[in-house]
């Protein structure tokens, strides 16, 4: 544990007035253009929901899909699952999940407001790392720490996360089920499923897609904390006595990853988490912090998990989980390793590092600068003039063409084309075609706008 005056030293804050500025850009283009919208708006809202609209939902599926091609499709090591989201309550019992899976709780002794106790020490200027919910009630009180009403704390107590309902008819204690608060046991329930099945070599690896759940006190920070949202894990079983080998692969496939979310090398960073602040069962973990424009956060994590899951399981359900060594009589329960992605926090990390504002003709340009693979949109087809019919023809002949190819492709005959580029640029559009008179009369060839320099050429519309 941290001593007293270590974690009492005050964390030093950048410029946070500019980095709520660029947040609050983001948070607005994200809704205006439709990539994310506050849940259940139209009533109000519910705090730590979001919805996607049709950009976000296909940004988020290109963020999924390029995961699952880079540690699924391209490999042979990987096989995919995707368990079910109620589960029997002794998953979670086993697990942990319903003694520990906690966060410390204050409440505004004037609103009944509730707060995490960490988050509002934190806010103050203080490192909490490693403290228990005794020290962060005493830092509270030395440090005359406040809710965000200006009001006095209760002391701090623990909250569990999960959402807990029944499952059938009658509601007793037998009937308890969750909502997951992690897709992890999922994949740790199948492990026996899919070495029966399939028998693969060690190590290998299972993956998965999902919802989770968190009944998060104060979700905050757009969507980097939330109450629903996805994740992409794996839990990679290998042989206890080379999993530096298989911990080390995996860093470096999780930064080519970032890498191929265009995330900027210099805004990654690992952090070597400290023995006392890791998870109990944990010998090892690496963070991956990315400089969001909230501050530097965690955007993944990376940990060695030992047989802490497979043995709990063999434990409290009584089946074996032990791998037999082909051809061989070693058996042993596998040790696993744990990359943890977070879809959300991905796609605010791909916002964020896409968000880019510069001048154009003396006037300021908003766009998303998007990998083109990720782009949800990935061409816009226009006719120069949407009161000519021959243009409006043809344009719709190239949009057609593109279409069918690419399927992320956008009609836009909607003012003039000075205002279509600067919205297909406020979206992350790539490129831009136009039909214009030229094409008709003169050469077949169309203009592309390319996003990021602005320049024109023209092509041959075979070339697109």
């Amino acid at each position: 544990m941290k001593s007293a005056v270590i974690c009492y030293n005050r964390v030093i804050m950048s410029s946070p007035t500019e980095k709520n500025q660029e947040m609050e850009n983001i948070v607005s283009l994200a809704k205006r253009r439709g990539f994310i919208y506050p849940g259940s708006d139209v009533y109000g809202g519910l705090s730590g929901t979001w919805d996607y609209g049709p950009l976000g939902v296909a940004l988020k599926r290109n963020i999924m899909q390029l995961w699952w091609k880079m540690f699924v499709d391209d490999r042979d090591d990987m096989y995919g699952v995707d368990a079910a989201i109620l589960m029997n309550q002794n998953v979670w019992k086993a697990s942990g999940h319903v003694d520990t899976f906690t966060d410390p709780l204050v409440e505004d002794l004037e609103t009944k407001q509730r707060f995490r106790a960490d988050h509002l020490v934190k806010d103050a200027g203080f490192a909490v790392d490693g403290l228990s919910n005794g020290e962060l009630n005493e830092l509270i009180i030395e440090k005359q720490i406040k809710s965000p009403n200006g009001n006095d704390l209760s002391e701090v107590r623990t909250f569990n996360m999960m959402f807990q309902t029944t499952v059938g008819p009658v509601a007793d204690e037998k009937s308890i089920s969750y909502l997951r608060p992690e897709t992890a046991q999922g994949i740790f329930t199948n492990y026996k499923n899919v070495v029966d099945n399939f028998y693969p070599d060690l190590p290998f690896g299972l993956a998965q897609q999902g919802k989770a759940f968190r009944n998060e006190i104060s979700p905050r920070d757009f969507i980097f904390r939330s109450r629903e949202f996805e994740q992409m894990e794996i839990e990679y079983f290998v042989n206890p006595e080379n999993w530096e080998e298989s911990f080390e692969a995996l860093l470096k496939d999780i930064h080519s990853y970032l890498a191929a979310l265009g995330l900027p090398a210099e805004k990654i960073h690992e952090l070597e988490v400290d023995e006392n602040d890791r998870a109990h069962y944990s010998k090892r973990t690496v963070d991956i912090e990315f400089d969001f424009p909230i501050g530097r956060e965690e955007l993944l994590g990376l940990a060695y998990r030992t047989d802490f899951d497979l043995g709990n399981i063999q434990r409290v359900a009584g089946k074996s989980m032990e791998y037999t060594i082909k051809g061989t009589n070693t058996k042993f329960v596998p040790h696993v390793i744990e990359p943890s992605f977070g879809v959300e926090r991905a796609l605010m990390a791909v916002l964020s590092a896409a968000y880019t504002e510069d001048e154009v003709n003396g006037e300021k340009r908003v766009f998303l600068k998007f990998p083109e693979h990720l782009a949800p949109i990935r061409y816009c087809v226009s006719p120069l003039l949407k009161n000519k019919p021959e243009l409006v023809t043809k344009a719709r002949e190239v949009y057609t063409l593109l279409k069918k190819k690419y399927g992320n492709v956008m009609w836009d005959d909607n003012g003039n084309i000075g205002k279509r580029y600067r919205r297909q640029d406020e979206i992350g559009t790539p490129y831009c075609v136009v039909i214009d008179f030229d094409t008709l009369e003169k050469d077949g060839l169309v203009s592309i706008r390319e996003r990021d320099t602005t320049e024109q050429k023209r092509v041959d519309i075979d070339s697109l």
